[in-house]
């Protein structure tokens, strides 16, 4: 699939979904998603950190241990466990899509990009909202030279949650290179 084709996919689901029924009481994921979706949110930090908690949080004691010992491997650069332990978790339980983007950041970290972009697709599948799947998948555009679907990627993040500095930062630089620019 192209580069392009997979954001725009993603942001349809995310941006075209129906509207709330009548009656309907947002979930707590998503009052948070519209809350830091605002830019004049005042704590996106610990909506960030609320969002990435229930994220984490597969439902299944055993998953969510598995999901703990990957970061942890992560965290200690230890790429090829961490790897062992999220494959563990996403043949497990192929529906959460932390676990996918957990073993996207693993492998892109282990330098294998086609299989972190092939895990972001499906993290995407699953949440079209992971703002930080996106920005994932922006670096990694960007790494290869694909600068305008990088900047789409960016740009989708960024309508999520306007408070990424990194983000903000790769936006900027792709639009002084003429990335985004109308002719």
């Amino acid at each position: 699939m192209r580069p392009v084709t997979i954001i725009l996919a993603a942001c349809a689901v995310a941006l075209f979904q129906p509207a709330l029924a009548e009656g309907h009481e947002p979930s707590e994921l998503e009052q948070l998603y519209a809350q830091l979706a605002d830019p004049e949110t005042t704590d996106p930090i610990r909506l960030v950190n609320r969002i990435g908690r229930l994220w984490s949080n597969s439902g299944s004691e055993a998953m969510d241990l598995l999901l703990e010992r990957g970061t942890e491997a992560i965290q200690d650069e230890d790429y090829i466990l961490a790897i062992e332990h999220l494959t563990a978790l996403t043949d497990h339980a192929p529906d959460f899509a932390e676990g996918w983007n957990a073993r996207a950041t693993a492998y892109y970290l282990n330098g294998d990009l086609g299989l972190s972009i092939a895990d972001i697709e499906r993290a995407l599948a699953l949440n079209p909202q992971h703002f930080g799947a996106l920005a994932g998948l922006g670096l990694i555009y960007e790494e290869l030279g694909y600068d305008q679907a990088a900047y789409s990627a960016y740009l989708a993040s960024r309508s999520l949650n306007p408070h990424q500095e990194r983000v903000n930062n790769a936006i900027d630089r792709l639009r002084v290179s003429g990335i985004g620019q109308a002719l």
